[in-house]
């Protein structure tokens, strides 16, 4: 049977991750789909205000019905910042009002992130962030209350979602590259703004570690919460090989 995970996505950017994806798991053998609707973004910027009313539950189910068609058996907010922006606590509660709505398991990429490190024997992680330093140190906050070490913190005070979605291969392996720490199990990329799909070998190579970003940590999240690990897919990741 197909393992269908539903992804909420805010506005467009790298939307076009999810497909790649899909179809690197389904060539290395994986039955999976991954459907994605957008949310409207509202304001498009990486501050608090315009988070927290991006990641607001009513703004993420008005799109729920656009999944109804796809039959998923779970559902995954598919951004980052506007959930650990809420803190841990609040963006646990923020994926249980989600599955409420939905009647579906749900999570979100912040909770995806946590798992997928922990999954991947990740204790002490480095953040390579497109954001602005003050909505790095959340996520820091989000990673620290989830029992992680952060020993390398990066921000790069990107405002936009429509900038970060401009980035191409030199611009994510340069992150990569400038937020790593000798210290780190892992680097994490934590924008779902940002295209990392195509690259995600490279981006492990460059730094001889395992890379986390945030679409391939919400895909793996989404199938997850279906009780499917697809493994031997080594152009997602280390996290799928």
């Amino acid at each position: 049977m197909t393992a269908t995970a539903g992804f909420l996505y805010p506005g467009h950017s790298a939307e076009d991750d999810f497909p790649r994806m899909e179809a690197l798991l389904r060539a290395a053998g994986a039955d999976v789909r991954l459907p994605l609707v957008h949310t409207d973004i509202g304001t498009d910027a990486h501050r608090v205000d315009a988070l927290l009313e991006m990641g607001s539950v009513d703004r993420l189910t008005a799109a729920l019905g656009e999944l109804t068609p796809h039959a998923p058996g779970a559902v995954v907010w598919a951004c980052t910042s506007a959930s650990f922006v809420y803190g841990h606590e609040g963006a646990r509660e923020q994926a249980e009002q989600l599955s409420a709505r939905a009647g579906l398991p749900a999570s979100s990429t912040s909770f995806a992130f946590a798992h997928a490190a922990r999954a991947a024997g990740a204790r002490r992680v480095a953040i390579a962030a497109t954001y602005p330093d003050d909505i790095a140190d959340l996520f820091a906050a989000f990673l620290r209350a989830a029992g992680f070490e952060v020993v390398g913190l990066r921000g790069s005070g990107v405002i936009t979602a429509a900038e970060v979605g401009t980035w191409g291969r030199d611009d994510v392996l340069a992150l990569t590259r400038a937020g790593d720490d000798p210290a780190a199990d892992a680097v994490l990329l934590p924008d779902t703004a940002l295209h990392t799909a195509a690259w995600l070998p490279d981006l492990e190579a460059a730094i001889g570690k395992a890379v986390l970003t945030a679409n391939q940590v919400t895909a793996w999240e989404g199938l997850r919460l279906l009780g499917h690990r697809p493994a031997g897919c080594p152009a997602m990741g280390s996290l799928f090989a």
